[in-house]
């Protein structure tokens, strides 16, 4: 199965889009303006849901957090003006690096 860019491009122009819609107009407008803690706070208890869902052995319940992560993740990338192809971008220039090289590479701090 191939991955539906086309959807992902879509959530992401719409993310972008509700960055300046006014806060009551929508969940994520509102989201955008309670600040990157709040977006944070939820990436954090999504997080915590697809652990629990994985820990239940609930395949489905799995897929659906797992949305939810993605979806507030991609929140939180054009809070800072990033989007999905920047994640992209850093899977391709890691693939076939093997995990410890990359580790080791990375400048601290």
């Amino acid at each position: 199965m191939m991955i539906d860019l086309a959807v992902i491009q879509r959530v992401q122009a719409t993310l972008v889009e509700r960055k300046n819609a006014e806060p009551e107009s929508s969940y994520v407008a509102g989201l955008y303006a309670k600040g990157t803690d709040a977006i944070c706070k939820k990436i954090a208890e999504e997080a915590a849901e697809t652990i629990m869902a994985a820990k239940d052995g609930d395949r489905l319940h799995l897929v659906w957090e797992v949305t939810d992560l993605w979806f507030h993740s991609m929140v939180l990338l054009a809070q800072f003006g990033l989007s999905v192809d920047d994640v992209i971008f850093e899977l391709r220039r890691r693939e076939g690096i093997s995990g410890v090289d990359e580790k080791k590479s990375r400048k601290p701090g």
